[in-house]
């Protein structure tokens, strides 16, 4: 299968995350009336739905490894439109955080393993440059879900934005049916079993280099994933843009994913990614300074003024991501589908935390969101340099006549 169009279906696939957050913030009032549920229980539908992610997430990888990539990905898919359809015909909120919680089980299935997928076809900067083609293409979702929710809002209710995530969920597996490839044969499946299965998790647990590169990403990420978390409160309480007004953010932070995924696809096999990852992190650096001086010196936010140091940091985000999810599944390779299963579940922990306590700690202003999004990037770059502090380059990358991806 040509490198763009695999890229493309992973992409697909990982975009039920994003979907199944973002198209539901229109949404959310009519939610919240016609259910009788608090603010409090309307911000627990996406942490429901995150840490049922995040502990799933450390089966679908293991099920990958021993029963191959394409069937996991086709029953998580079912799985997803089940859910879906569900949460359509729910009569309480109790009934909507129980089927939120089914959705997250379903949905590690397409990027957890859609990295392993990659892995198993593609090695050193070619790894990259799909990795950052799926980010591109990936990058779409957050932009697009929300304004999609809206438009489906505005002409049925808030029950035919579910309706759409199953017919999503539907179109999609009949994709994959037709063109999705099997990458792990037979025999370089591993048994599925509880206790080698752990014993592999504690192996890839301890390795702290690992851990430093997952915490990086997920810190980096979740910079991002408090404003997204937070997207109800800030965009149409703190900017007073209303449901329609969706597009001001998401925008301009997925064309700043977009444009650092295709440069770092660009600077694959070109850029030593040390190099790469140290301009990423000063690229963010400017964001969030630009941030606290724009927060700090106004007593109300604007677009574009407000937005726009998230498109800066957004393209720092996207240019690192690759290079460290590459080192990352790099670190255990007979076990990448449980690597990635371990990066999405300490991922998921980190987003639960951000969507369920963090967000609404700091939805209390536009200063106390933009010193936590700071502070997030900070901890990443914390990790990071950790990292190479007790990580010896290689020859390969410290050699420019021999750029190619080390772990």
């Amino acid at each position: 299968m040509h490198p763009v169009r695999l890229a493309a279906l992973l992409a697909l696939l990982s975009m039920f995350g994003p979907f199944t957050i973002d198209a539901f913030f229109p949404a959310y009032q009519a939610v919240a009336q016609e259910l009788r549920a608090s603010p409090w229980a309307m911000q627990q539908t996406i942490s429901v739905y995150l840490l049922a992610y995040a502990v799933m997430a450390l089966f679908h990888g293991p099920l990958s490894d021993a029963y191959g990539r394409r069937r996991v990905v086709l029953c998580g898919v079912v799985l997803y439109l089940v859910a879906s359809v569900a949460c359509a015909l729910v009569t309480s909120i109790e009934q909507l955080l129980a089927m939120r919680a089914l959705q997250g089980v379903a949905t590690g299935a397409g990027m957890i393993v859609g990295r392993a997928i990659v892995r198993d076809i593609y090695d050193g900067p070619q790894a990259q440059r799909v990795m950052s083609l799926i980010t591109l293409f990936f990058g779409i979702a957050p932009a697009v879900a929300p304004v999609v929710g809206g438009v489906v809002y505005a002409l049925a209710d808030w029950r035919a934005v579910f309706w759409f995530l199953a017919l999503y969920g539907a179109g999609l597996w009949w994709l994959c049916l037709r063109v999705l490839p099997e990458t792990h044969p037979v025999e370089r499946r591993i048994r599925f079993a509880p206790a080698p299965l752990f014993a592999v998790y504690r192996t890839i647990v301890l390795d702290g280099r690992f851990v430093l590169l997952v915490l990086a990403t997920g810190f980096n990420f979740g910079a991002s994933f408090l404003y997204i978390a937070s997207a109800p409160a800030f965009i149409e309480r703190i900017l007073g843009l209303g449901t329609l007004g969706y597009p001001w953010f998401f925008v301009p932070m997925i064309a700043g994913m977009m444009g650092g995924a295709a440069l770092s696809s660009r600077l694959a096999g070109v850029m030593l990614p040390r190099r790469q990852v140290a301009i990423g992190y000063a690229v963010m650096a400017a964001g969030c300074a630009l941030s606290l001086a724009y927060n700090l010196s106004v007593d109300r936010p604007a677009v574009p003024w407000a937005v726009l140091p998230v498109l800066v940091c957004a393209f720092g985000i996207a240019m690192v991501f690759p290079v460290l999810t590459v080192k990352m599944l790099d670190r255990h390779p007979r076990h990448r589908g449980s690597a990635s299963s371990m990066q999405a579940f300490i991922w998921g922990l980190c987003t639960t935390a951000i969507a369920g306590l963090l967000s609404p700690a700091l939805q209390v202003g536009h200063v106390a969101l933009a010193i936590g999004a700071a502070a997030l990037i900070a901890a990443g770059l914390a990790c990071w340099t950790w990292y190479v502090r007790v990580t010896p380059a290689s020859a390969a990358e410290c050699d420019p006549h021999r750029v190619v991806e080390a772990s």
